[in-house]
């Protein structure tokens, strides 16, 4: 099986000035999971290393650039999930830690159970040795100044809601593996406690052998209500194709309860598909040597990758080669 990774950096509104950043972001994290796809490693590793990355981006809303609660807090959620024995561990509303998206591997394969949450959660990274870092380093300019926007009293609350929220990615390794990663800092000037849909299997991401997977990002309350990411799966157990089943699903989603949002999918054979309701989504993948990223609807840019020798790093080979076609 040649190996896939598609990554998004969140659903939603994307301002001019943050395309640059969104877009090297994706493409960044990208890579670095096609490096370890590329040297035999598993698809599990891949999709954390590329959400990693991205909760290391403050360009995102996950990790280090987080939105903030109504108390000015940084609260972040992120779930993973393997799709050979469908583990999964997730972890909610944590905070002061630098990657989330760690932690909910450790619950995987650390603990018995799948969710952990605030306190709980606080307690088993420091029992695993994971380091505590103060709140404010996860804090950003741009996430204060648009969380002292909303509570000036000619505000609009849902208007916060439009800007993007949430990484993710999904891969199939070289033994046909597939697994999803999903990470968030959730909604600008959500209630203290809040959890959305990226802790949730099934909402937030799903990742079967069987099938393929799915990592999802927009707004988590319609996401869950109709479980967003295993409905994907189970239009392409229908035998919709990864584009097919994500249009779908979104459609329904949109029509049923109102919810816009974007989805990543991987099939168990190798075909992706990034597809959103939202007016952009920045995505990146990378097949077959071949990268190809994008923001808007029918906007795909395709460069070439190789090995650049440096402990089997990928870098753009030929980013002349840049075009654009319509979304697959």
């Amino acid at each position: 099986m040649k190996p896939v990774i598609v990554v998004h950096g969140g659903a939603g509104r994307i301002f001019k000035d943050r395309e640059e950043g969104a877009r090297s972001g994706v493409t960044t994290a990208a890579l670095k999971g096609y490096s370890i796809l590329k040297q035999g490693g598993s698809a599990l590793d891949a999709v954390e290393e590329a959400v990693t990355s991205m909760e290391d981006d403050p360009h995102f809303n996950a990790g280090c650039g987080s939105v903030l609660n109504e108390k000015g807090e940084v609260e972040m959620d992120a779930i993973i999930m393997d799709g050979k024995n469908l583990a999964s561990g997730a972890v909610s509303a944590v905070k002061c830690i630098a990657n989330p998206i760690k932690l909910a591997r450790l619950v995987m394969e650390k603990t018995e159970h799948m969710l952990l949450t605030d306190h709980g959660a606080k307690l088993f990274a420091k029992a695993m040795g994971v380091p505590e870092i103060p709140g404010e380093k996860l804090i950003t300019e741009r996430s204060r100044e648009r969380w002292s926007k909303n509570l000036e009293p000619d505000s609009n609350p849902q208007e916060f809601k439009k800007d993007p929220g949430t990484v993710g990615a999904v891969a199939i390794d070289n033994e046909g593996n597939v697994a999803c990663a999903t990470s968030t800092g959730g909604l600008t000037n959500k209630l203290v406690g809040r959890v959305g849909d990226s802790a949730c299997i099934g909402s937030g991401g799903y990742a079967d052998n069987h099938v393929g997977a799915t990592s999802t990002t927009g707004h988590g309350e319609s996401m869950m209500k109709v479980v967003l990411a295993r409905l994907i799966l189970y239009h392409m157990e229908q035998g919709m194709s990864p584009a097919e089943a994500a249009d779908t699903a979104l459609n329904y989603m949109k029509t049923r309860v109102g919810g816009l949002g974007g989805v990543i999918v991987v099939s168990n054979s190798g075909d992706w598909a990034a597809r959103f309701s939202t007016k952009q989504m920045s995505w990146a993948t990378v097949k077959d040597d071949q990268l190809q990223y994008g923001i808007y609807t029918g906007e795909i840019h395709t460069s070439s990758v190789c090995n650049s020798g440096d402990e089997e790093k990928w870098t753009v080979q030929q980013d002349k080669d840049l075009s654009l076609h319509g979304v697959q």
